[in-house]
């Protein structure tokens, strides 16, 4: 008697716990994070990933989202595709995840967006920006601009601000990416009455670039466009500078993390990003204090990205009044107002208007740093 008197008490508070972790779990909204937190491009994924945090962190202390709490479950992909399918897996059987932000770069991101599309999960992307990542459907949005924009920036900031007519350009062939921003400059270059005097190219994992620099110098360009990410362009430059090319040298958002892992042969270096730390915004102001604060460390464009992607889905949750998805991205698509990284709507792809601020790197008190240059602004 004794023992079904004690199995009967057990299972009563067996219920009434289970019972009592639905009542919690509704206080709760689970926001997925998939972003290469190790890997290559680590750097990106956990710059956007804290950003992110950030974000969810202030709502939290404002009180959150129509009564609930907001909890940040983050994935590492490692910057690799199948592991980015296995992470939104994870998180939309096993957490139910209806709102997520990532991947970093754009292959990843594809991997997933029409999964996203299928299950109704709503993804903005920060960083992503090959043009066909938004062309999954309609729950697919990004915070960042296109590829095509920032090789067009990069264009008309060689051409006109850099007086530059001969131009050479070194890019992964392999990475979608690298030869967006490549061809859409070469386009824009040319269409202003520029000349590309070395069209050269690489594989990626390549560490050795001397022969192509060796073509490069033959060409005698005064701009080199590296539309590549940081690790390989503080390799680029370096052979580039060793073999006496001295002009200046531009590229695409794939910069941001290079001063930490190069020296003075970036110098007279210029790329286009999504944001500049050194902002004299206001809200861009608060965001720098407010990273700077709890990460101890200067906010990136990643870092305002993420959280700039953040707070666009948290944004179109109160705008429907609701968590409801289909009502969320049809609330995030109507959006227009002042973030962090600039202004920002969404055009019929679901791509936001917006500009792009270019950075030069300089010394500074003894380092290098990433300095406001320009602005570019959509035609």
């Amino acid at each position: 008697m004794k023992r079904i008197v004690l199995l009967f008490a057990i299972a009563i508070f067996a219920v009434s716990m289970a019972f009592a972790g639905a009542r919690g779990q509704a206080d709760v909204v689970n926001i997925g994070a998939i972003f290469p937190l190790s890997g290559p491009v680590a750097f990106y994924g956990n710059e956007s990933r804290d950003g992110a945090l950030l974000a969810i962190e202030e709502v939290n202390a404002a009180g959150g989202i129509l009564g609930r709490r907001l909890v940040l479950i983050s994935e590492d992909d490692e910057g690799n595709a199948e592991k980015t399918v296995n992470a939104f897996t994870k998180l939309n059987s096993r957490d139910r995840v209806s709102f997520m932000v990532g991947s970093s770069t754009s292959g990843p991101t594809q991997a997933i967006s029409t999964l996203a599309q299928m299950n109704r999960v709503v993804l903005i992307s920060p960083s992503a920006t090959n043009v066909d990542v938004t062309k999954a459907g309609d729950y697919i949005f990004r915070a960042c601009f296109i590829d095509p924009f920032q090789g067009v920036v990069g264009a008309d900031f060689a051409y006109q601000t850099l007086g530059s007519r001969r131009a050479a350009v070194l890019y992964d062939a392999g990475a979608d990416y690298n030869t967006g921003l490549a061809d859409a400059f070469k386009r824009q270059f040319r269409a202003l009455g520029g000349q590309i005097a070395a069209d050269e190219a690489y594989q990626t994992g390549d560490v050795d670039f001397n022969a192509q620099v060796t073509r490069i110098r033959a060409a005698n360009p005064d701009v080199v466009y590296l539309p590549n990410y940081y690790n390989d362009v503080s390799l680029q430059a370096k052979q580039l500078r060793d073999q006496g090319i001295t002009c200046a040298l531009v590229g695409g958002d794939g910069w941001d993390g290079l001063i930490d892992n190069a020296g003075d042969e970036v110098l007279n270096g210029y790329w286009s990003s999504g944001f500049a730390s050194d902002t004299t915004d206001p809200k861009g102001v608060a965001f720098v204090r407010a990273f700077q604060s709890r990460f101890n460390r200067t906010a990136s464009q990643f870092a305002a990205l993420g959280y700039d992607a953040m707070m666009l889905i948290l944004d179109g949750i109160k705008a429907a009044n609701s968590f409801d998805p289909p009502a969320v991205k049809n609330a995030i698509a109507r959006i227009s107002g002042t973030y962090v990284t600039g202004n920002i709507r969404f055009d019929a792809n679901r791509d936001p208007i917006k500009g792009a601020t270019i950075l030069e790197i300089v010394r500074k008190g003894g380092a290098l740093a990433n300095a406001y240059k320009a602005t570019v602004n959509p035609r």
